[in-house]
């Protein structure tokens, strides 16, 4: 039996799973594999390239199942989500950021806005400007995150509580079935999944990322904000990122301000960069990384986790 939920109605999917709108991962693939397994595939726009939409957004749009994009709202642009919406997504996410420059023109298109939040201040702007579903994500979390956040454990409930019956996913260390079902068991409607999603076929990340995902533990990645410096990223200083290890977060660890004054130390780093001595990207992974075994197609991921989680909820019942 299908787990129902607030989330599942609202969005017509068959699982309380969404994909996270990874930047550089999730693409058009990865998402239409995701709402084909079941789940809600949310394509990762960032700031919103309008090559990149074009080129990844109609695998998604003509997956028949439902469907949405993910924006970076500190980068991108109204003319970003406007080209978005003339595909007619089931979803429109906005992160890291004021959502109510868009949430108006989404919430006109008749599209449900999912805004995601790292502490209740931003929980009570997504409810302001009238999101239909939050996202409450927990330090955790792979990729970018707040710096001074809080831990998924103790943030979901307090957003759910702060929400009512507004939807509310818990994103942040969730790799399996069990980390859905104590999504649910925290009040949650669901789960946002981001790590585990980058090891399938679908998504769009270097063979050698995923295979390091793979490998990796939890206990070896770190929120970091240096190789955001270290690659002349515009993030703002508020939010860091959790990586596996690097070598120059090895080097720079704790001297952020050093590293963003010295010009040769970045240009070090993009020649280690062009010669192959470090990867492109830093390798974004959560602290669940340890659940993760293998590649999975990733529309088999996803019923193997709602299954997982129907497990785990009867098991817990039962004891």
């Amino acid at each position: 039996m299908a787990l129902t939920t607030a989330f599942t109605r609202l969005l017509g999917v068959r699982h309380p799973i969404a994909l996270a709108p990874m930047g550089g991962s999730a693409g058009g693939a990865l998402a239409a594999a995701v709402s084909q397994g079941g789940g809600l595939g949310l394509l990762g726009a960032g700031a919103g390239d309008p090559d990149w939409l074009v080129r990844e957004v109609p695998a998604a749009a003509g997956c028949g199942k439902p469907w949405g994009v993910g924006f970076l709202t500190w980068a991108a642009g109204i003319g970003a989500v406007e080209q978005v919406l003339e595909y007619g997504p089931s979803a429109v996410m906005l992160s890291f950021g004021d959502p109510g420059p868009f949430a108006d023109r989404v919430r006109a298109a008749g599209v449900p806005l999912i805004v995601q939040v790292t502490d209740l201040d931003e929980a009570r702007r997504a409810l302001d400007v009238g999101a239909d579903v939050v996202v409450a994500q927990g330090t955790e979390s792979g990729g970018h995150g707040a710096r001074q956040g809080r831990s998924t454990l103790p943030f979901v409930p307090a957003v759910a509580d702060l929400a009512g019956p507004v939807p509310v996913l818990a994103a942040g260390g969730i790799a399996d079935g069990r980390g859905v079902a104590a999504a649910l068991a925290l009040g949650a409607a669901g789960a946002l999944v981001g790590t585990r999603f980058q090891a399938t076929p679908e998504a769009l990340v270097d063979p050698a990322a995923a295979a390091a995902i793979v490998a990796g533990g939890g206990e070896e990645t770190e929120r970091n904000r240096v190789l955001d410096i270290a690659r002349g990223s515009a993030w703002p200083s508020a939010y860091t990122a959790r990586t596996l290890g690097h070598p120059y977060l090895d080097r720079w660890r704790d001297r952020e301000g050093e590293l963003a004054a010295d010009e040769q130390a970045r240009r070090a780093y993009q020649a280690d960069v062009a010669r192959g001595a470090v990867p492109q990207l830093p390798v974004w992974a959560g602290e669940g990384v340890d659940l993760i075994t293998g590649l999975r197609p990733a529309a088999d991921l996803v019923a193997d986790l709602a299954a997982q989680a129907e497990e785990a909820l009867a098991r817990a019942g039962r004891q």
